[in-house]
């Protein structure tokens, strides 16, 4: 018998701080004193369940019967020499891929209307069992480990349910450790790990150091559950915003486009669904206060905001600002634009490296020839932010 106030008080506690249902923890002992009764006093075969009754601390212990006939279970042949076997080549037929009858697995169904008058094949009859007070150490051993894997079980599903439902958010935790280029991260329930390509360039972590991270992808692996984060995500810069900027986290500000260089430049093209409200001056805030606090979190990257426009010519100008361009010729069939630049425009129009050129690619979709007024190409680079020729600075 159990004590019914411990029990409870595990099963809440589980519940509570694990995230276990209580029924879970229930099954999982059930099924422990399953195995324990059968490895202690049951016979080869036999089918065992046990029940504990929550309102008065017992355990029923019971014998399951499949109800079968001749077309569900076919019977040793009794003038046969030992066992049944296929040669290679012998072809088998339906009936020998039925399963054996087993006296303490199955019960015929002219037996079982004896028992139950309207059971039909494939039904189940319990047979109670005699309850038992003592068990073998190795019978209690083998029901320790059942409940320690039924409970770790039902733990990954409750932590991938829960973090299933945060994809695409932001989360926050500890540093754990590194480990090849890896930060694990402690979340309390689960463990992050920042993979080495995720990472802004440049930031150092301290183990217990707190961090923030996006959360794209939750990995349910042998090994247990890993939650893939990443601080180099473009969405992560997104919602920081929507964290600094009630106008993005009210859905009135929309990201339309972002182009990012973890730690080192971002541009993000946004609209606003409410004329009255000013899409970029939503992200900048007052005095620059939002804006300051994102470029902040990502280690002093540089952000350009741009207003989207539906039309391309004005939306290529306006990624590759800070630069003033001069025109911009779209040749639609081949997604190439054109854009002519005065001579004291083309350092900042294809930026150091090639960079903002590269990020104004990246963020209008269209592969970027930059001229200047009199025809000669400076720098080109695809809709993928690829430089085709040398840049200059």
């Amino acid at each position: 018998m159990f004590d019914l106030k411990i029990i409870n008080s595990v099963l809440g506690e589980l519940e509570e701080e694990r995230g276990i249902p209580r029924e879970k923890v229930i099954e999982a002992i059930e099924i422990a004193l399953a195995t324990a009764y059968k490895k202690e006093y049951a016979k080869r075969g036999q089918i065992i369940r046990a029940k504990i009754d929550l309102n008065t601390g017992t355990t029923e212990f019971q014998q399951v019967k499949e109800v079968v006939d001749e077309n569900t279970v076919r019977f040793p042949d009794e003038n046969a020499e030992g066992s049944e076997v296929v040669t290679e080549g012998e072809e088998v037929t339906e009936g020998e891929k039925l399963p054996y009858f087993n006296p303490e697995q199955h019960i015929l169904l002219a037996d079982a209307k004896l028992i139950k008058r309207d059971t039909k094949v494939g039904d189940e009859l319990i047979f109670p069992l005699e309850m038992k007070e003592s068990y073998g150490r190795i019978a209690a051993q083998t029901a320790k480990q059942v409940i320690v894997q039924k409970i770790r079980e039902a733990e990954k599903v409750s932590v991938v349910a829960e973090f299933g439902k945060r994809v695409g958010e932001i989360v926050s935790g500890t540093v754990q450790r590194m480990e090849r280029g890896n930060i694990f991260i402690d979340l309390g329930r689960a463990t992050g790990i920042i993979p080495y390509d995720e990472q802004i360039p440049g930031e150092r972590y301290r183990q217990g150091e707190r961090v923030r991270a996006y959360l794209y992808q939750v990995e349910d692996s042998p090994r247990g559950i890993y939650l893939r984060l990443s601080r180099a995500h473009p969405q992560f810069l997104a919602k920081l915003f929507e964290v600094e900027a009630p106008e993005v986290a009210h859905g009135t500000v929309i990201f339309k486009a972002i182009a990012r260089e973890a730690g080192s430049r971002s541009k993000v093209a946004v609209t606003s669904t409410d004329p009255h409200v000013d899409p970029v001056g939503s992200l900048v805030g007052q005095r620059g206060v939002r804006v300051s606090t994102v470029t902040s979190e990502l280690g002093g990257e540089k952000i350009d905001i741009i207003e989207w426009s539906e039309n391309p010519k004005t939306f290529i100008e306006e990624a590759l600002s800070p630069a003033r361009v001069a025109s911009v010729d779209l040749e639609e069939s081949e997604n190439k634009a054109t854009v002519k630049v005065a001579e004291d425009q083309q350092s900042l129009a294809i930026g150091r490296g090639g960079q903002n050129v590269r990020l104004a690619a990246k963020l209008t979709g269209w592969r970027i020839d930059i001229q200047s007024v009199q025809g000669e190409s400076i720098a080109k680079v695809d809709a993928a932010g690829e430089i085709k020729e040398p840049s200059v600075e």
